[in-house]
C-alpha cells in the first residue's frame, strides 16, 4: 500500500510528492495522464536542438524568497528579465502600456507627468469596478481598451471582458514610466536546464514512483493508498455530478524557421485582427545561439486540456458547490489552479503547494516505514504507464 497517492505531476503534484517523501519519509505514487513530468511547465529540446515550451511560454517571476529557495535545490538559474510587445495599429509596442508605447503610438513626446494627464483625460468615471473592462476604462481610457485589450480577452477566454471578472485585466499595470518590463517582482530568473530537467531532479527520491500515460480513475480502486493529493479539475474528481466547470483551452502550433531570429523579444501579442493571441520565440528565453529559431504560435479554444479556469461570478458559485463536496472528503487534499478553480501563476501554486504539506505537518503523524510498497505487479494491470 502506497501512502499517499499524488494525481498530476505539474508544480502542485511535484512540489507536494517531493516534501512528503523526503520530509514524512512516506511512500508516494505519482500519476499524470501525459507521458511526461512538469505538467505545462513541460519543456524539451526539438529536431533542431533548439530548446521549447509545448505548452506554450512560461517565465519564473516570484517576490518570495522561500519558494525561491526552495527550487534552488533542484535547479541553478539564468537570468531573464521578461519583455513583451504588442502589435498594434502596424507598430510593435510595449505592453504593458508604459511612456514609450503612448509615445510611440501617437507620435508625442510626453513625460510621465505628462502621461498621467493624458489618461486622466481619457479614463471613464466606474463607481463599481467588477468586470475586467471596467478594470481598463477607469485606468487609461475606452482607446486604449479597444486597442490593446478588448480584442485579445476576447480571443484567450471566449467572451466580451465586459462579462469577465475584474481579476483578468487588474494583473496587468499600467506604467507613467518606461520600465518594459512584463513582470516586476525582485526574482526573475529562468531554470539554467529548463523546467523538466528542475522536475525531474525534485522527483529523483526512492519514496516516489511515477506512472505516466495513467488516468488515476482507471487505477485509484486497482492501487491501494491512504490519503491522495489531487490537482486535477475538481469537477471531474466529482464525475461531474453538478455539472462542467468551463476551462479554456489553447491549441499550439510549433514552427521552426531556417533563420537566426524572427522578433526581437521572446514574445509579441497580437489583439487585434490575427487569430492567435501571441507569437513565442524560444531563443530569447534559452540563451541559446542557433541558426534556426523555433516559435509557437497559441491559439485559444474551447476544446482540448484544460489551461485556465474561466472568472465569471456564475462560475465561481458552482465551484463553491464543488468545494463544499471536497470538505466532505478528509483525506483528498485539493491543490492547484484546476482543483481550486484559480488563476495562479507559478509561484502562487509553489507556495500553495508548501502552505499545504505544512498544513499536512501539523494534522497528521507520520506513518513509520518508507516505501513498503513496491510498483511491480501493480504496473502491469494498468492500462498505461511509464515512470
Amino acid at each position: 500500500m502506497f501512502d499517499w497517492l499524488v494525481v498530476g505531476a505539474g508544480f502542485a503534484g511535484s512540489v507536494l510528492a517531493e516534501r512528503i517523501a523526503s520530509q514524512r519519509h512516506e511512500s508516494v505514487l505519482l500519476v499524470d495522464r501525459r507521458g511526461h513530468v512538469g505538467g505545462n511547465a513541460y519543456d524539451c529540446y526539438n529536431e533542431a536542438g533548439i530548446l521549447i515550451h509545448r505548452y506554450g511560454p512560461h517565465i519564473f517571476h516570484t517576490n518570495s524568497q522561500a519558494i525561491v529557495d526552495y527550487l534552488s535545490q533542484f535547479t541553478e538559474w539564468r537570468s531573464y528579465e521578461h519583455r513583451v510587445l504588442a502589435a498594434v495599429d502596424g507598430k510593435l509596442v510595449p505592453i504593458p502600456i508604459n511612456l514609450d508605447t503612448i509615445n510611440s503610438l501617437y507620435g508625442l513626446e510626453l513625460t510621465s507627468a505628462q502621461l498621467e494627464e493624458f489618461f486622466a483625460s481619457r479614463r471613464e468615471t466606474v463607481e463599481d469596478v467588477r468586470t475586467a473592462e471596467d478594470v481598463v476604462v477607469s485606468t487609461v481610457g475606452r482607446e486604449l481598451y479597444e486597442k490593446f485589450f478588448r480584442g485579445y480577452t476576447r480571443k484567450q477566454w471566449g467572451v466580451d471582458p465586459s462579462q469577465l471578472s475584474k481579476s483578468v485585466t487588474a494583473r496587468v499595470p499600467t506604467r507613467t514610466n518606461r520600465d518594459d518590463r512584463y513582470f516586476s517582482d525582485s526574482f526573475q530568473k529562468m531554470p539554467a536546464g529548463g523546467y523538466t530537467r528542475m522536475f525531474e531532479s525534485m522527483l529523483d527520491h526512492p519514496n516516489i514512483k511515477i506512472m505516466l500515460q495513467t488516468d488515476f480513475r482507471e487505477i485509484r480502486e486497482k492501487i491501494p493508498f491512504r490519503r491522495m493529493i489531487y490537482t486535477g479539475p475538481i469537477d471531474e474528481y466529482f464525475g461531474w455530478q453538478l455539472g462542467h466547470l468551463p476551462y479554456r483551452s489553447l491549441r499550439f502550433e510549433h514552427v521552426t524557421l531556417d533563420r537566426e531570429q524572427f522578433q526581437p523579444v521572446a514574445v509579441v501579442n497580437y489583439p487585434q485582427t490575427q487569430d492567435y493571441t501571441r507569437i513565442t520565440e524560444y531563443k530569447h528565453l534559452t540563451g541559446q545561439q542557433n541558426a534556426r529559431t523555433s516559435l509557437t504560435y497559441e491559439y485559444p479554444t474551447d476544446i482540448g486540456d484544460p489551461y485556465y479556469p474561466v472568472p465569471r461570478a456564475e462560475n465561481e458559485a458552482l465551484y463553491k458547490r464543488y468545494e463544499a463536496l471536497s470538505a466532505a472528503c478528509p483525506d483528498v487534499w485539493f491543490v492547484g489552479r484546476l482543483a481550486t478553480y484559480r488563476y495562479y501563476n507559478m509561484d502562487q501554486v509553489v507556495g500553495q503547494a508548501l502552505a499545504t504539506f505544512a498544513r499536512i505537518q501539523k494534522s497528521l503523524p507520520e506513518w513509520a516505514g518508507t516505501g513498503r510498497t513496491s510498483l511491480a505487479g501493480l504496473v502491469a494491470s494498468s492500462p498505461a504507464h511509464g515512470s
